[in-house]
């Protein structure tokens, strides 16, 4: 499994994190097994083949990061959702986002344009053509706004 892999699966990890009851740390431990992704895998290929312990724990922090700094990447989407109310925007997108502002602020060996690009590309896989301009924007302007020298 390579690293955009694992951020997919992250990003689906945040998005079940929006609609379901459990804690993100009950998610992941249900999720982050041979046995789900073996249940899983015919559903979507990100699922055939199980994370190393290294991928594991990467799905595990960004999974964890974006629950615990939930309201803060909300806050951000919000501010640069330029004519959308948050409630507005599609979970997927909103999930997509929330990873990668994470990632952006939190794990500074991923730089920022990597981080956008593969938001760009997975967005691209769930969403309009539309929805993956709108998140190219938000988190462009965010880079610029929030990191300007």
């Amino acid at each position: 499994m390579i690293r955009n892999t694992a951020r997919e699966i992250a990003i689906h990890l945040s998005y079940e994190l929006s609609f379901t009851g459990k804690t993100a740390g009950a998610l992941l431990d249900q999720r982050l097994t041979s046995e789900a992704f073996a249940d899983w895998a015919e559903e979507d290929f990100v699922y055939q083949e199980a994370p190393s312990p290294k991928q594991a724990a990467y799905i595990r922090r960004l999974v964890l990061g974006v629950d615990e700094h939930g309201a803060e990447l909300d806050g951000y989407i919000d501010k640069y959702a330029k004519g959308w109310r948050f409630a507005r925007i599609p979970l997927v997108a909103s999930a997509i986002m929330r990873v990668a502002m994470y990632e952006i602020l939190y794990m500074p060996d991923i730089p920022n344009g990597v981080a956008i690009n593969e938001a760009v590309n997975i967005a691209k896989k769930y969403e309009t053509p539309e929805t993956v301009k709108f998140i190219n924007g938000i988190l462009g302007s965010f880079v610029r706004q929030e990191f300007a020298e």
